[in-house]
């Protein structure tokens, strides 16, 4: 059913893809452009399940919460700062270059993890696991960095900044896939591959009859939790490089001015200094880099640590719904909630994104009180709460880091301005993962009043940034505002000029 829905959900945005073109493009060029993105975006939303399987075989290892918060916090960590160095190189190669690296070489070390799971479950060697696994899931998170700034890369060249917070949008539905597939699909994977699952599903028989399950010394299969998606990413890497191209003119079609930072310098060449230099100098950009960071605390240590709760605090009600459908639920909500904060911002504050972020961010204030409160008297207002805080936290995303860093950027510097931000997001993550791991040895009861303040962080900067818009975007919704004040005033003119006895025809 849930895979029915998401297949649902997918055609649904397919659809408002082809309803909103306010610049009117030809069908020729949306088809084109959808040929591009979706593929892409694909390919980003696969990277997650690569990413958050660690989470869903960490009961399954045996890890305990200081060990899993030590992967987890190296690879963001790896993640963030990698962000930062591989942002200017994706500038200068390409977001298809660049996916492709991600893919193949996030592909590779997954199956490098599959092995390493194998002796750490089969095997039992004397070597440090954890340590070797932090290794690998670090180099993992290096190749996975690649792939954020590649995608908006790529949409940079296709998408008008009167377009982009709907592109946010859709980068937000991506994210969202891509924590269903994380959860749902990662412990799906986890489920079936048991020797005695608690209750046997066709998956379970295709391991049994593929993959011998049981036939290793009795244990369970956990390592395809990493092979297979190493499988699906190396697919869609072969895809990637038949359909996607960096620019509407290598794909046959005429480049346009899309009225981002970029406007009027196309012509300039920046090396990967000037392309640093323009970021890190830039107050604006450190503003939404902020405004990630604060953002990415809240965002990872919800849904990094709700099942962990949940398992541990052996909650056994409304919880297990909550529990088994994770990843479905934070898919819904964050697609909801890119789409509400995308649409806000193209509809009501001229592309501004900072509005509907802070509006965002204050409901994460209300949520993570709302779940201090009822943390351990109502699973059901918990629950609730973590879905909420799933939904707004997307928007903040989808707005900054796939939408404000590429306006603020421009085409020429967007992957090394979307990498900085989104590094921020990870430097977030990282700063939790091994914070939470030492806070929930002291009590659960610590786990969302930590965040509190962050979410609040978020919300004050993104109400000082309330009316920031690139210059190039500024003078373009003034050049379109005056051809609609004269279309306006040639209309009254001819409306004068007509006698009484024309306007009785009329």
């Amino acid at each position: 059913m849930a895979f029915l829905f998401v297949l649902a959900t997918l055609a649904v945005v397919i659809w408002l893809y082809f309803q909103f073109n306010p610049l009117a493009h030809g069908s020729r060029f949306m088809m084109r452009r959808f040929i591009n993105w979706f593929p892409l975006g694909m390919s980003y939303a696969f990277l997650y399940i690569a990413r958050f399987n660690v989470i869903a075989s960490q009961r399954p290892l045996a890890m305990s919460n200081q060990t899993f918060g030590m992967i987890f916090g190296a690879g963001a960590l790896t993640y963030a700062l990698s962000l930062i160095l591989n942002g200017p190189v994706v500038d200068k190669i390409g977001g298809k270059r660049g996916i492709m690296i991600s893919v193949f070489g996030s592909g590779i070390a997954d199956a490098v993890l599959g092995y390493l799971s194998y002796l750490w479950l089969v095997e039992k060697p004397t070597a440090n696991m954890p340590l070797l696994f932090a290794i690998v899931y670090s180099i993992n998170m290096y190749f996975q960095s690649f792939g954020a700034v590649s995608i908006i890369k790529v949409k940079s060249y296709w998408f008008h900044v009167r377009e982009r917070g709907v592109f946010g949008a859709i980068f937000g539905t991506l994210i969202s896939l891509g924590v269903y597939l994380g959860f749902d699909w990662g412990q799906g994977i986890v489920n079936a591959a048991e020797v005695h699952p608690k209750a046997p599903t066709l998956l379970h028989s295709l391991f049994v009859t593929f993959f011998n399950i049981g036939a290793v010394k009795a244990a369970d299969a956990v390592w395809l939790v990493y092979f297979i998606p190493a499988a699906l990413l190396i697919a869609w890497g072969v895809i990637d490089y038949f359909s996607i191209k960096d620019t509407p003119a290598e794909a046959g079609l005429q480049d346009f001015d899309t009225h981002d930072a970029s406007s009027g310098e196309m012509h300039k060449e920046f090396t990967l200094i000037d392309l640093m230099r323009r970021v890190f100098l830039n107050p604006t950009m450190l503003m939404i880099g902020l405004v990630e960071f604060f953002s990415g605390v809240v965002r990872n240590a919800v849904i990094q640590w709700y099942k962990p709760f949940v398992e541990q605090m052996h909650q056994v009600g409304v919880a297990q719904f909550f529990y088994n459908h994770l990843g479905f639920l934070l898919m819904v909500a964050g697609i909801g909630g890119g789409f509400v904060g995308g649409y806000v911002s193209d509809k009501h504050f001229q592309s501004r994104r900072a509005p509907p972020t802070a509006m965002a961010a204050g409901l994460l204030v209300f949520f993570l009180v709302l779940m201090s409160v009822f943390l351990f008297s109502s699973e059901l207002v918990v629950g609730l709460s973590i879905v909420a805080i799933g939904f707004f936290t997307i928007t903040v995303t989808a707005l900054m880091s796939g939408t404000a860093a590429s306006d603020f950027g421009g085409r020429k510097a967007t992957a090394t301005a979307a990498g900085v931000t989104d590094a921020f997001v990870y430097l977030g993550a990282s700063a939790e993962s091994f914070s939470m791991g030492m806070i929930i040895k002291h009590g659960w009861n610590y786990w969302p009043i930590f965040l509190i303040p962050f979410a609040v962080a978020a919300m004050l900067i993104s109400i000082k940034m309330w009316n920031y818009l690139p210059e190039a975007t500024r003078r373009y919704l003034l050049h379109v505002e005056k051809v609609k004040m004269r279309e306006s005033k040639s209309t009254l003119n001819a409306t004068a000029a007509l006698g009484p006895n024309d306007l009785t025809n009329v």
